[in-house]
C-alpha cells in the first residue's frame, strides 16, 4: 500500500477507521467517515476502494456479514 497515491490513503485511512471500530463499520458508515476525513477524496474512487477492500487485502479485513466491515485481528 503506497501511502503516497490517492488510493493508498484512502487505504491506510480505511484501516485506521476500522481499527478504532472493532465492531467493525456498515458500508455507509465508512464511507461518510472517509469523505469527511478528507473532501479532496474523489466519492467513486472511495467507493471503488471500499468495494475492493477485502479482495484486495484479505488478511488485513473480512465482511462478516453483507455489508459490514471489519478487521481480521479483531474476528470472534
Amino acid at each position: 500500500m503506497n501511502k503516497s497515491t490517492v488510493t493508498g490513503r484512502i487505504y491506510a485511512e480505511i484501516f485506521r477507521l476500522l481499527d478504532k471500530h472493532p465492531e467493525g463499520l456498515r458500508w455507509s458508515e465508512l464511507l461518510k467517515k472517509i469523505k469527511t476525513s478528507d473532501p479532496s477524496f474523489h466519492p467513486k474512487t472511495v467507493n471503488g476502494c471500499v468495494w475492493k477492500l477485502v479482495e484486495k487485502f484479505p488478511d488485513k479485513a473480512y465482511k462478516p456479514e453483507k455489508g459490514l466491515f471489519r478487521l481480521v485481528k479483531y474476528k470472534r
